[in-house]
């Protein structure tokens, strides 16, 4: 048995000019390979002229690819009125049990709002009524989702209505979200807009004097909660249509044609 150390036996070392010359055979073996396949895949003339482009291209400095950056994403602010707060108005029947809240039709229209603004690629913040969020929020708008009395008032007691946050750094983008949401929501609904019952309460909502000064804020009530019940009720996925065609139109400063008119007192 032979005394070199095991190790010694397993770990001879090839001379550097040794392993080279021992890859050489290989290389020129797949080179010629590769030659006869292009050669017989290609005419002689056609695969030297590709060839030679090939050369080309690879020593030609390419331009780097410019990715296209994707869409920013627009935050919005959506408060759903009175919830987390209280019921606001509250709508009775003749015996004077409680049918229907304002929160709840205000929560049922916010959530289709964040649902449609979701699929149209828009950050959602969902907003309580006093929501500590509120607190220097921001975003590129925010819109407060109210609705009016229970009471029957009379019959020109119908239609929405919307105030702009004044308190705003920029009145005039608060007044062209305004303006989107009126024209949109009454294209979609068909309710008149019903500016003569504005009150200082929707003018100075507690919320714009909260946000972040350059975030542009408005206020809607949706609708009266007597004679616009059934739509704001059963057809809430159209009252939540006219409110997101309000932002896109704010958002993408899309045209607003014809001007709106106001049609009801």
């Amino acid at each position: 048995m032979s005394n070199m150390p095991t190790a010694h036996r397993f770990n001879r070392v090839a001379h550097p000019g040794q392993k080279s010359l021992s890859i050489l055979p290989k290389v020129f073996g797949v080179a010629i390979l590769l030659a006869t396949l292009f050669t017989a895949w290609i005419p002689g003339e056609t695969f030297s002229q590709n060839l030679a482009e090939s050369v080309r291209r690879w020593l030609t400095p390419q331009p780097e690819v410019q990715l296209t950056p994707a869409a920013p994403q627009w935050r919005i602010g959506i408060v759903s009125g009175h919830s987390g707060y209280d019921s606001g108005a509250v709508c009775r029947d003749a015996a004077g049990r409680i049918t229907l809240t304002e929160a709840d039709v205000n929560l049922n229209i916010a959530f289709l709002v964040q649902k449609k603004l979701l699929e149209r690629g828009y950050q959602v913040d969902l907003l309580n009524e006093f929501d500590s969020r509120l607190n220097g929020y921001k975003a590129v708008a925010l819109v407060s989702i109210h609705n009016d009395s229970c009471d029957y008032i009379n019959e020109q007691a119908t239609g929405f209505k919307v105030a702009p946050a004044m308190t705003a750094r920029d009145v005039e983008r608060s007044t062209r979200l305004t303006q989107c949401l009126i024209n949109r929501y009454q294209r979609v609904t068909g309710l008149p807009f019903h500016i003569g019952s504005i009150t200082p309460d929707m003018r100075d909502y507690h919320a714009f004097s909260e946000i972040d000064p350059n975030t542009v804020a408005a206020i809607i009530e949706t609708g009266f909660l007597n004679l616009d019940r059934d739509l704001l009720i059963h057809q809430a996925d159209l009252v939540a249509d006219g409110i997101v065609q309000g932002i896109d139109c704010f958002v993408r400063n899309e045209s607003i044609e014809p001007a709106f008119t106001p049609t009801s007192p």
